[in-house]
């Protein structure tokens, strides 16, 4: 309750932060950013991940608005060539570094790499420990909190007519497509989706586990794989994030399934592509994990370090180092509102 309580003090503050403090946008020749304001360094662990996608867009956006250049590099999911990246952003002397690492466990890698060169550093969508953090006063994380977005799926589900218990059997059998399981918010989404089931009294039935990386392809090869073997048990396909949902999707509805009739699905991001599929009823719901919110709180936090100031400047920090945005459960109900807040 306190962390949640945190998430909404701390999306108030981010949200007043903005209203108040929206720069104009750049003129035409400045667009792309000149650099008079120095260079920003952005490291994302790769660039064919949707989610990261729409984040890096936004982050870069904001960026070149405020006047900086913006250096993009793609990791290529190799922590060894982002480790590269970085040591080449040191040499080059930038303002800031804002950094989504490839493997949560390169953590004290990095933060010694910045820490060392004195550049005041953002952590993005890969959480390290609070001890981690610790070791250097110029560096923040910016997030969500994934146990809430996997306590979102699960409710997701017990709001449907049967609670997810499709067949009557007293159980909901489900499949669960996982994206990187050494990364936290794949673990926290995992455990807390069926968590939410059990802790409203609901018997479960895991069916099957499967890696599938945030990847679409893999999304759709396993739930194909999965119906094929279990049939009508599945009456629920819990997965990490939209892309490997929408790629279930197309697997469901290949074998004859249909979406909150006789199975249900739901995803993590509200990414449009899902936005869409929920609005035709063809995904049951999912949560919204605002890209453009993070990236927002990352530049101003980003900005504020290099230029020497102190990060709860800006936003209250959870144990000095952490801001936290809350995540937003999207069905076909609230789609429209959900939609019109994330076009202000």
């Amino acid at each position: 309750m306190k962390k949640f309580i945190a998430l909404l003090l701390s999306a108030m503050m981010v949200m007043a932060l903005f209203a108040g403090c929206t720069s104009e946008p750049a003129d035409e020749g400045n667009k792309g950013g000149d650099g008079d304001k120095g260079t920003i360094g952005v490291c994302i662990y790769k660039f064919d991940d949707a989610f990261m996608t729409t984040y890096r867009n936004n982050l870069q956006t904001i960026l070149e608005e405020k006047g900086y250049k913006v250096s993009v590099v793609d990791g290529n999911n190799d922590q060894n060539k982002q480790n590269e990246q970085i040591d080449t952003f040191i040499t080059q002397g930038v303002k800031a570094l804002i950094i989504n690492p490839v493997m949560t466990s390169a953590a004290d890698s990095i933060i010694d790499k910045v820490k060392n060169a004195n550049i005041p550093t953002v952590l993005i969508n890969r959480e390290p420990t609070a001890e981690q953090m610790s070791a250097y006063d110029k560096l923040v994380y910016v997030g969500c909190d994934a146990a809430q977005s996997g306590t979102f799926q699960g409710e997701l589900i017990l709001d449907t007519p049967n609670k997810g218990d499709i067949n009557g059997d007293g159980k909901v059998s489900y499949i669960m497509i996982q994206g990187d399981p050494e990364n936290i918010d794949a673990q926290l989404r995992t455990e807390y989706s069926v968590k939410a089931l059990k802790d409203a009294g609901i018997e479960v039935e895991e069916l099957d586990l499967q890696r599938g990386d945030w990847d679409r392809n893999k999304g759709q090869e396993i739930a194909q794989n999965d119906l094929a073997k279990f049939g009508d048990q599945i009456e629920v396909v819990f997965c990490n994030n939209d892309d490997m949902a929408i790629g279930a999707l197309q697997s469901i509805q290949a074998a004859g399934r249909t979406v909150n009739k006789d199975i249900y699905l739901v995803g993590v991001d509200a990414l449009d592509a899902a936005l869409n599929e929920v609005e035709k009823g063809n995904m049951t719901g999912t949560v919204l994990n605002d890209a453009q919110g993070q990236a927002r709180a990352m530049v101003e936090l980003a900005l504020t370090l290099a230029d020497g100031g102190k990060p709860d400047q800006v936003v209250e920090l959870q144990e000095d180092h952490y801001v936290w945005l809350p995540y937003r459960q999207v069905n076909r109900e609230n789609l429209e509102d959900i939609v019109q807040e994330m076009e202000r």
